[in-house]
């Protein structure tokens, strides 16, 4: 990834540069992204990719760089990666070809890495995400390429017991990665975290991978340095790329903390990407700062040369368009479908779609059913989530289906039922499978006529006659007392006709 810079120059004076306020620089960040693809074996052999496996349990010749193993492609890596592309607005190549990255690092068993250096599989794109300023604008974030290449293994560094052991897990050796490589278009710490979240919430979509960060599925590394205006002059900072980022807030900590790093640095030397090479630095999340690990190698340094093994793959305009046919709505039609179709706020849409493609079926199923959207957004959003947030259960486990759920709505769009028995039935529904009639009859639940609320509210009155002088004094809060001994008296009275006919009678 490379920077675009304007006018590096020699140190200024120190007295200049300490007038400079770090409000004034701009920040500018690119992204590198390591993806692992949801395939069931890795990348050029048939060993399993499963997570949690015993140490070095699945390896091969093949993914352990035995001499004479030849690697064949795996045919729904390269689909997965197809389909990444395509969502993400990238030119699909027609030829693509791979690559050997030479390093060597104790977890790398051939002393290379199966990559893809000229020739990637996917080319430039974009994906815009949503922004948080004033303008409310969706910000565009260019991607430069996204290629597929091998994972290299696991090391596990033991300092117990001042044993300082370190042991190799070889399974992840050969998994298949796609690295998403953006521009350095993102210009603040909260803007890398919205496009990492978007990024993951596509590929969730499209089934391209389940970016598990706990198992190392998505990993990102980010790319930061600054502009700073001085005179007439836009200085840059030496970029740095951050390593061991393991979560979205590390990735928006880990850049806020570096940038405020570069700025004191260039202040005291003085030092600009012109004077000084890119270094490699590590997050470390219990200090919250970066440490230097290593000044960063370039291309020529891994010494790339088409991997003499693996013949380039033709891409046909047929398979692009096929894959294509079989993509979904992206998070983004989908939070534009439900704002316009259903009317439902901006953040709420966000909320609904964050959750996934099953949560939004689940919605639309229960909003066309009820035909009030409003109401089976409030519901959703709130009761359901939370329950599935509880027990740790995904929509497809939800005991309630959408067609249940839909005629519980509609009794508390009726006034059969009121939010609160509403959600009492909901809970019953949950805990027992049963239907909201099921539920309404196993609470006990009963209409109450007319002359009965009056009975209620007479009795309420003639009991309460404190509450009754301060709600005509004024006090119109005081009235939901009279309701809360209502629903103690006769929780099936509605608390809406119990408020209404207590107002009319006081105010008689």
């Amino acid at each position: 990834m490379e920077d675009t810079v304007l006018n590096p120059t020699s140190s200024p004076q120190s007295s200049n540069r300490r007038a400079v306020r770090f409000d004034d620089a701009q920040i500018i960040i690119g992204l590198e992204v390591h993806v692992q693809l949801d395939t069931d074996s890795k990348l050029f052999c048939g060993c399993s990719t499963r997570f949690g496996e015993a140490a070095n349990s699945q390896t091969c010749v093949v993914c352990t760089g035995m001499p004479g193993a030849l690697p064949v492609i795996n045919q729904r890596a390269l689909e997965l990666s197809i389909r990444a592309g395509l969502s993400l607005n990238c030119q699909i190549a027609r030829s693509t070809k791979w690559d050997r990255k030479n390093y060597f690092y104790p977890d790398l068993p051939k002393g290379y890495q199966i990559s893809q250096f000229d020739q990637p599989i996917c080319g430039p794109g974009h994906l815009d995400i949503e922004t948080s300023d004033a303008t409310g604008q969706a910000r565009r974030i260019r991607i430069e390429r996204a290629h597929l290449e091998e994972d290299a293994g696991k090391s596990i560094h033991d300092e117990s017991s001042r044993r300082q052991d370190s042991k190799i897990d070889l399974n992840r050796t050969g998994t298949p990665l796609l690295e998403i490589v953006t521009q350095p278009d993102i210009r603040t710490a909260a803007e890398a975290k919205a496009f990492l979240s978007e990024l993951k919430l596509i590929l969730n979509y499209i089934d391209v991978s389940d970016c598990n960060m706990q198992q190392g599925n998505l990993r990102c590394d980010a790319n930061v340095n600054l502009h700073i205006p001085l005179g007439d002059e836009q200085i840059a900072t030496p970029i740095v790329e951050i390593k061991n980022l393991n979560s979205f807030r590390a990735v928006e900590r880990s850049i806020t903390h570096e940038a405020q790093r570069q700025f004191e640095a260039w202040q005291e030397h003085g030092l600009t990407i012109a004077d000084a090479p890119k270094q490699t630095r590590g997050w470390n999340d219990h200090t919250q700062t970066t440490t230097l690990q290593r000044e960063k190698e370039d291309s020529a340094d891994y010494r790339y040369f088409p991997d003499p093994d693996l013949i380039a793959v033709k891409i046909e305009e047929s398979q692009i368009q096929e894959i294509e046919s079989q993509l979904e709505q992206l998070p983004a039609d989908l939070r534009k479908l439900l704002a316009e179709q259903y009317n439902l706020k901006s953040a709420d849409a966000s909320v609904i779609v964050s959750q996934g493609r099953g949560v939004v079926d689940y919605f639309l199923k229960v909003a066309d059913g009820c035909e009030d959207s409003k109401i089976a957004n409030n519901w959703i959003g709130q009761e359901v989530l939370r329950q599935l947030n509880e027990s740790n259960q995904t929509i497809e486990q939800y005991p309630v289906s959408p067609q249940q759920f839909t005629d519980l709505l509609k009794l508390v769009i009726a006034g059969t039922l009121d939010q609160t028995r509403g959600k009492e039935v909901l809970n019953a529904m949950v805990a027992d499978c049963i239907s909201p009639e099921e539920a309404v009859q196993q609470l006990g639940i009963k209409p109450v006529d007319n002359n009965e609320l009056v009975s209620l509210c007479e009795k309420l009155i003639d009991e309460n006659q404190d509450v009754v002088e301060q709600i005509q004094s004024g006090n119109g809060k005081a009235i939901g007392m009279l309701i809360g001994k209502a629903r103690k008296i006769n929780p099936n009275a509605n608390p809406g006709l119990v408020k209404a006919m207590l107002s009319k009678m006081i105010s008689a």
